[in-house]
């Protein structure tokens, strides 16, 4: 029973510095292109467009979801907010990196802006559950907006108080959701890669709230 619950413990705590696994100094390997547009996952982007980082819960499903929208150049799955280097999916499952699995999204703010995806983002999970996402337990499935720049963070920050507001109306709890300058982005392996494209009747756990997300007008101009 103690290492049954020391271990729920590390998913559901984040490491400190020195606690957290060591990681490796090069890149673990990853796909090339996107599976879904054949595009460069690493770039280099066409100019004009915009990065934007999101964790919410397992990312196979959160990729798809961004994908999917209209004005997206690409996304790439991967692991941020934590303090190992270049974790491997089976390290950062374990709790002991303190990275989240996220996902990169690259999109033309001209056909797509940013309060689009803050929308999607709190729509698609529930901010509220702390370390977990439904069944998926451990830090790396907490809710997560690691921003860049400041007109995204305070856009993340306007977005969040405006959809708890309408949380609290329909009777939810307090969001958790970390919102942080963005930190090093590790990209996931290649198999974890556009994931649900490649295995359309995988795994997916993205579920909302039920609960629409206004968003304010500064935000929407932003």
């Amino acid at each position: 029973m103690f290492f049954l619950s020391d271990m729920l413990n590390k998913k559901l705590n984040l490491p400190k510095p020195g606690e957290a696994l060591p990681g490796r100094n090069k890149p673990i390997p990853t796909a090339i292109r996107h599976f879904v547009s054949k595009r460069r996952l690493k770039g280099p982007y066409p100019d004009g467009l915009e990065t934007a980082l999101f964790g919410l819960g397992c990312f196979w499903g959160a990729e798809r979801m961004f994908w999917q929208m209209p004005g997206i150049w690409v996304t790439a799955v991967g692991y941020a907010g934590g303090f190992t280097s270049n974790p491997t999916y089976q390290e950062t499952c374990t709790g002991l990196t303190g990275h989240a699995e996220v996902v990169l999204v690259v999109f033309d703010p001209a056909v797509v802006a940013y309060a689009d995806l803050l929308k999607a983002f709190w729509e698609n999970h529930d901010p509220t559950q702390g370390m977990r996402q439904g069944n998926d337990v451990g830090t790396a499935y907490r809710s997560a907006v690691y921003t860049f720049g400041e007109a995204q963070h305070a856009a993340a920050c306007a977005s969040r108080d405006a959809y708890q507001a309408s949380l609290g109306e329909a009777g939810r709890g307090k969001i958790t959701t970390e919102i942080e300058p963005a930190p090093a982005f590790y990209f996931a392996e290649a198999d974890h890669q556009q994931y649900l494209a490649k295995n359309p009747y995988g795994y997916c756990n993205l579920r909302g709230t039920g609960v629409s997300c206004p968003i304010p007008p500064a935000v929407s101009a932003a």
